[in-house]
């Protein structure tokens, strides 16, 4: 399942995508499909062919970006989430080998790319909501269950 939560910051990131996929490359690219295609010869045009196929791709990314944007219901810092972890939290954790992680909870949209972000979907981060600093949280993993300690929890990085 997948949760239709986003960071203010990820919207934004989004909604930037989205504007130089439309205003930016889709014109650029439209302008050499209509210059290769005035060379003739399509079927042997490589410059057509590949900018028809870069054409399509921005296309189904640019729906796909429409419908995500409507979708998705953008979630602010509240002062009423100081002290606990919720959606959005930066959380340092350390299990009993001394082992540390450092990670921020957010949308399923937001963590390509990035190491330290983590889906609100992901079985670590529903073990942590609403827990504190000094708590316990216990990760159901395909290897067993594993104890994480929550060291520090912050909202703005």
């Amino acid at each position: 399942m997948r949760t239709n939560l986003i960071t203010r910051e990820g919207f934004n990131k989004l909604e930037q995508e989205l504007n130089y996929l439309w205003r930016e490359e889709r014109p650029e690219v439209t302008k050499k499909v209509t210059w290769a295609a005035s060379l003739g010869d399509r079927s042997e045009n490589a410059d057509y062919q590949y900018n028809k196929k870069r054409l399509r791709e921005i296309d189904r990314r640019v729906r796909f970006l429409r419908k995500r944007l409507e979708a998705v219901k953008v979630i602010d810092y509240s002062p009423q989430q100081a002290g606990k972890v919720f959606f959005g939290a930066w959380v340092d954790i350390e299990n009993d080998a001394g082992e540390q992680k450092t990670f921020r909870i957010v949308g399923p949209d937001e963590i390509y790319g990035r190491n330290d972000y983590i889906s609100i979907d992901s079985p670590m981060a529903r073990a942590l909501l609403s827990k504190q600093i000094d708590d316990e949280a216990i990760v159901t993993t395909p290897l067993g269950k594993k104890m994480w300690f929550i060291n520090n929890i912050r909202y703005h990085d």
